[in-house]
């Protein structure tokens, strides 16, 4: 009998194990956070797959980094033209249109990010990152009612902060959920993803069997959500800092 999908841990690292119909074993680490993912053969232990990773632990470590200084989008400065996302959705950024105060709509394609004359682009990154912190927390509530109601908890916390490699992330002991304000540029259904999976923190601190039977069981497509998550760069961080909000 084959070995279930599921999670080890080796020297440190959490390392997503996923058995398929291969001969060879294939390692590979992910964008944005390098995330270490191992095919395997059907019947292959758990300590051959823990010696391949310790073998290989110097190239997933390089991965790792080239991924953390790469995985980022190109330089945003801030003027008109550029593509910046909503939602998953695209849009043409437009900055020509100035006011006493700061605001940012969307019209047709268009993002329009209106601030007062004399702005400089440090000023209109600072605009259109606190908007997209209010379209993230508008957009909980719903999520929450529906996930914390099936999977039974609840957390004390929810704080939106910018990271550098992480989209979301639990702190058990305190009830406390942190998302990235960049969740806000991807599709609905990667912010649904991430806060099922922090929800289920709760219940499983790891990442073991019972946290991936848990996420089969209640959110079936999680997978692919993480991937097409994981496959979209977090943001241009020029202007960008840790903080909680």
């Amino acid at each position: 009998m084959s070995i279930t999908n599921g999670y080890l841990t080796v020297a440190g690292l959490d390392v997503e194990v996923v058995y398929k119909d291969i001969k060879n074993m294939h390692i590979s680490v992910y964008p944005p956070e390098g995330g270490v993912r191992v095919a395997a053969p059907h019947r292959t232990s758990k300590e051959a797959i823990r010696l391949a990773i310790v073998q290989r632990l110097s190239w997933i470590k390089r991965q790792r980094e080239q991924l953390r200084s790469a995985a980022r989008q190109t330089e945003r400065k801030m003027v008109s033209g550029e593509t910046h996302y909503v939602w998953g959705q695209r849009y043409l950024l437009d900055v020509s249109k100035s006011s006493g105060a700061y605001g940012v709509e969307i019209k047709g394609g268009t993002l329009w990010v209106v601030t007062p004359p004399e702005t400089d682009a440090r000023g209109r990154f600072g605009a259109l990152d606190r908007w997209y912190r209010r379209e993230l927390k508008a957009a909980l509530p719903a999520i929450l009612e529906k996930w914390q109601s099936i999977l039974g908890v609840e957390a004390d916390k929810f704080i939106v902060r910018r990271m550098k490699t992480k989209w979301g992330t639990c702190v058990s002991a305190s009830r406390t959920i942190w998302l990235n304000p960049e969740l806000a540029k991807k599709a609905p259904r990667c912010l649904e993803y991430i806060v099922v999976h922090e929800l289920v923190h709760l219940r499983e601190r790891g990442h073991g069997e019972k946290f991936v039977a848990l996420m089969d069981k209640v959110l079936p497509d999680w997978r692919a959500r993480r991937d097409e998550l994981n496959d979209a760069p977090l943001g241009y961080e020029e202007w960008g800092e840790d903080r909680r909000t």
